[in-house]
């Protein structure tokens, strides 16, 4: 009825990552965020992305995987060059402020990235020359004349099909914009070198048929673009129009256009060309749904002409939205995420958006909302149990109680062992949620666990328990099933709020060897056998810090 979980996990560890037991060497994951445009400060899009990559990291390495996590800043492009100029500033000099933004609001926000890279770096450069000169040699670039539509803010060749006419209140046609971003777009005629991307529909469907794309939403969308006439790209600009950009190879007339610098990025991090094949392509890119054209049609194109696997996954979110609107400067409801990071704390404000965030639909910030996420959840469910489970009038040995199984089984309802069994299979049902990005998912389940948890505390009431020297095997049963859960929970959250989830398994004296997904794929409450009393796991002093794990918010 109540198995052991720990040969579950590692049958589920060998199927997810591939590992041979005699292999003395880590699995390597690299997850991506896209390169964030500094032509404007960072927003909880920004931020909902680069948390999405951080969970993803840190989960990976409980799994026991070598991680390269990166982000960064794309700080080419006519875009930059004309918010430089604006701002009086040189481009470089603006590049540098508005990725320092970039980077102290992850630091703020706690995202454990090991590399941020700026294309304005030389080994980006380096990469980027090489990557065109490869595209060159096999035959996959032409110059030719380009005559069409150009979205300055979206920094993307549109079709006709793409544009629309914006007209004011009285119907008058005002200007062309983009269909899909309702960005202002500009008739655009240059001979600019292009990529003959028209050659590459049937390999991208291939790839696509793999299942890579999540989730199946975003599939479908891509689909009917590749449906759609796949025109070849242009992948060049004039540098007498574009100056701040990486010169094309051997024609310094030219600038390469800012999306074909800008992907390369992921190449640059990974060692390109020289030791990039230790991560790539076991590669998995973290994207807005605005940009998904560019990783899922543009970039595996130009990686299959340098004869190079594409990445093996893509992640696409959805929009936020502020009071189910679409947020913007002129209506002034933009979330500034640092105010909202000193508002309700680094892990607080990561938690909600972890939470709230379904990357299929459009997710809605509310303040309203954060606060009472945040005080049922972290307050109230995972807060006050920790609290009532190391009360000294309880808890008087302030220990880590032993399992008598045999008691348990005496004073046990039928709900108190569909719970035990559920924290059994918690790890598992988490770990799939967490692989395939639904922290959402994982946040319930573990969420669902913590309350199941407090109903069995109220309801075998240990305060009376306590008062009774016969009833001393009960209580202790009761202590001990409460801070499993809580040392499993606090490991399993460990991903989305590092810190709270830290300072629960010190409060447990959980060792720091023991943070691993070892210890919360066994919890101790049965031996081997199944059906004697003992412990799996012997008892331990709890810690006295008596901090608040997270202060009730008003």
């Amino acid at each position: 009825m109540i198995c052991m979980l720990r040969q579950r996990f590692h049958l589920m560890l060998r199927s997810i990552r591939f590992i041979s037991e005699s292999q003395n060497v880590s699995p390597k994951y690299f997850v991506t965020t896209p390169i964030f445009y500094v032509n404007a400060a960072p927003h909880i899009g920004h931020l909902y992305s680069a948390l999405l990559a951080d969970a993803a990291s840190r989960w990976q390495r409980l799994l026991g995987c070598e991680v390269l996590f990166s982000t960064g800043t794309d700080e080419h492009g006519l875009k930059i060059q004309q918010a430089a100029k604006a701002a009086d500033k040189e481009p470089l000099s603006f590049c540098h402020e508005v990725s320092y933004t970039f980077k102290n609001l992850f630091q703020e926000a706690d995202i454990a990235y090991t590399d941020f890279i700026r294309t304005t770096e030389d080994r980006h450069r380096k990469a980027v020359e090489h990557f065109w000169k490869k595209l060159e040699k096999n035959g996959y670039l032409y110059k030719g004349n380009y005559e069409g539509w150009y979205s300055t803010q979206d920094e993307a060749f549109l079709s006709a099909d793409q544009v629309t006419d914006k007209t004011d209140p009285d119907g008058q046609t005002v200007n062309k914009v983009s269909l899909e971003s309702g960005h202002p777009v500009e008739w655009t005629k240059e001979e600019n070198y292009m990529f003959r991307l028209s050659e590459f529909r049937s390999r991208l469907l291939d790839w696509i048929n793999r299942g890579v794309i999540k989730p199946a939403k975003f599939e479908g969308i891509l689909r009917q673009l590749l449906v759609a006439d796949l025109s070849d790209l242009s992948v060049s600009r004039q540098r007498s129009r574009l100056q701040w950009g990486i010169p094309v190879p051997g024609d310094d007339t030219q600038t390469i256009y800012v999306w074909l610098d800008a992907l390369i990025n992921y190449l640059t991090v990974a060692g390109y060309p020289d030791s990039h094949a230790i991560w790539w392509p076991s590669t998995y890119h973290i994207v807005g749904q605005d940009i998904l054209k560019f990783h899922a049609v543009f970039w595996p194109a130009f990686l299959m002409a340098c004869n190079m696997e594409p990445p093996k996954g893509i992640l696409c979110h959805s929009h936020w939205l502020m009071n189910h609107e679409k947020m913007s400067k002129s209506k002034g409801n933009v979330i500034d995420p640092f105010d909202r990071i000193q508002r309700y704390t680094t892990d607080g404000f990561r938690y909600f958006l972890l939470k709230q965030g379904v990357p299929s639909t459009d997710s809605n910030y509310s303040d309203d909302k954060v606060i009472i996420y945040l005080n049922s959840d972290l307050s109230n469910s995972l807060g006050n149990l920790l609290n009532r489970s190391v009360s000294k009038s309880i808890n008087k040995s302030a220990q880590y109680p032993d399992f008598d199984y045999n008691v348990f089984v005496e004073t046990a309802s039928a709900d108190d062992l569909r719970m035990v069994e559920s924290l059994q299979q918690l790890s598992e049902q988490v770990g799939k949620h967490y692989e395939d990005f639904n922290f959402y998912k994982g946040i319930d389940c573990i969420m669902s666990q913590i309350r199941d948890t407090n109903r069995h505390f109220t309801t075998h009431q240990p305060w009376e328990l306590a008062k009774d020297p016969k009833q001393e095997r009960h209580l202790l049963n009761v202590l001990h099933v409460t801070l499993e859960t809580l040392c499993v929970c606090g490991i399993l959250l460990q991903p989305i709020i590092p810190t709270i989830a830290g300072n629960l398994l010190n409060r447990l004296s959980v060792d720091t060897q023991d943070l691993g997904l070892k210890e919360a794929c066994s919890p101790g409450l049965v031996n081997s056998n199944n059906d004697k009393s003992g412990s799996t796991r012997p008892g331990r002093l709890l810690s006295n810090d008596n901090a608040i794990l997270f202060e009730r918010l008003s």
